[in-house]
């Protein structure tokens, strides 16, 4: 390239930079800002809660629930689950896209060999009778690249980056999620294994009412009628000992499907013992540090990031662009002048373009850019809020909980003590039967419901350690999401 073309081509690039504005940006800017932790107020919410500094939960945080078989469990649903195989093939298929985009920035070259045989016609071959033959032998190299004049290739490339982190965090989500559906899976079948004790020992109860009740319509202490009352409480409760064994089956396959295995994976599980719930206290840098140690916070914060990137690789094609493209190779019909001086040829293809109408394309383009970058701050918005939302509830309701296990053990020690009474009284003829039935009735409501208090607080522990994050701590991740950085007009 010669001084005067040098010069004629830097010339027609001013002029196209001065006429950059015929397809502007102006006038389009996002909408949305993203909240900031430290202005969501906790204080009072939190303000009786315990606060340690070690009171973030640990990557295997389901080992303080105190059962082997559980972790056993868990490390086979997450080796296991289709949910771990969806999650890992995202994240690839969003690795593999940022490579993509990666790739488009670097110079393409590519190489060639072509050997093509003719005949031609006789109009093609207006001196011979049509009936000459003809070989063409070509080797050429391409060159072509495309200037990053304005970064938008490299903003495309981040905001592709910002996506697959993203989906790797979104991996890592999927993992505390599931090993938190299996804890409370694996509680539930705890619970229904309880409820099925009980149920067994009313049916138990019922049936010694019911033989009971037989020798004192045989001493003609009670009527039929009363007798009947027992027979109908007895049949009552072997339906909601039935109803017991149905949950407990239903419950051993719904952890045999989280572990991605069939249902007869769930009859292998043997019965949960009773889990340790986790303590009621929170650390002591909530919320500040929830912003990196939930996943879904951290891959929501990416997403924001990679919005913005994406709004500024949109900006640039307002720019004009520069593109380079060069060949060289050989060409001839005869083989032994393949490589000859004569059969030589190469070009070179500078070629600046630029946007001046299209319609409104670019505009369109760029406001769904903006729109993008919208939704994932508002999106950020509503996890962060939930997130907080999450801990504070779990940690008031475990509190709260606590306080009813102990007046239900009450209730239930004081309904047992009664129930007990009772039955002595009326196995000896002198009890009334309308208060056996009455407090048989009030001891199994006691014990279902204690049992149902001790089954939600170890689920509320479960969601206290996921809304904490589940140990998980961000590496890498932005602090705070960043706002779509415009270009120059």
């Amino acid at each position: 390239m010669n001084n005067g073309t040098l010069r004629h081509f830097t010339g027609s690039l001013a002029i196209a930079v001065a006429l950059a504005g015929c397809a502007s940006s102006k006038g389009l800017d996002t909408r949305v800002a993203t909240l900031q932790a430290e202005h969501l107020h906790a204080g009072q919410a939190l303000a009786a809660i315990p606060l340690s500094p070690a009171a973030w939960p640990h990557s295997d945080w389901w080992r303080a629930l105190g059962d082997e078989a559980l972790d056993r469990l868990i490390d086979e649903a997450l080796r296991d689950s289709p949910d771990m195989q969806i999650a890992s093939a995202r994240a690839h298929q969003a690795s593999a896209a940022a490579d993509a985009t990666n790739a488009e920035r670097a110079p393409q070259v590519d190489a060639q060999g072509r050997v093509s045989r003719s005949r031609l016609a006789r109009d093609q071959d207006p001196l011979g009778q049509g009936d000459r033959y003809s070989t063409l032998r070509t080797l050429d190299v391409g060159f072509s690249y495309t200037f990053d004049l304005w970064g938008g290739q490299r903003a495309a490339w981040e905001a592709a980056l910002g996506q697959a982190r993203a989906a790797e965090v979104d991996h890592q989500a999927a993992a505390l999620t599931l090993a938190a559906d299996v804890a409370r899976a694996y509680s539930r079948l705890g619970y229904a294994c309880a409820v099925d004790d009980l149920a067994q020992e009313d049916l138990k109860r019922t049936r010694q009412l019911l033989a009971l009740g037989q020798q004192r319509l045989a001493s003609g202490i009670d009527s039929d009628y009363q007798y009947q009352q027992t027979q109908s409480l007895a049949a009552s409760s072997e339906e909601q000992a039935i109803d017991a064994q149905r949950q407990v089956q239903s419950a051993r396959i719904q952890l045999a499907v989280l572990l991605g295995k069939g249902p007869d994976r769930g009859a292998e599980i043997a019965r949960p013992p009773v889990l340790q719930p986790a303590r009621a206290a929170l650390p002591s840098s909530v919320p500040a540090d929830l912003l990196g140690r939930r996943p879904d916070l951290v891959a929501a914060r990416w997403r924001v990031e990679a919005a913005s990137k994406d709004i500024d690789a949109s900006k640039t094609r307002f720019y004009p662009n520069l593109n380079l493209s060069a060949s060289a190779g050989t060409e001839s019909l005869l083989g032994d002048a393949l490589f000859g001086a004569p059969s030589r040829f190469f070009n070179i293809a500078p070629a600046l373009s630029l946007p001046l109408f299209d319609g409104g394309r670019r505009r369109a383009d760029l406001d769904a850019r903006d729109a993008d970058y919208d939704l994932a701050v508002a999106q950020y918005n509503k996890k962060l809020v939930a997130a907080l939302g999450d801990v504070s509830d779990s940690v008031h309701q475990l509190r709260a909980i606590d306080q009813q296990i102990v007046a239900q053990r009450r209730a239930a020690e004081v309904a047992q003590r009664s129930f007990d009474t009772v039955t002595q009284r009326f196995g000896a003829g002198i009890g009334n039967y309308l208060d056996v039935l009455t407090l048989e009735q009030q001891l199994l409501q006691a014990q279902q419901q204690l049992a149902s208090l001790r089954a939600e607080q170890i689920d509320l522990s479960i969601r206290l350690m996921q809304a904490l994050g589940g140990g998980y701590q961000a590496d890498g991740a932005p602090r705070t999401p960043v706002a779509a950085a415009p270009l120059p007009h």
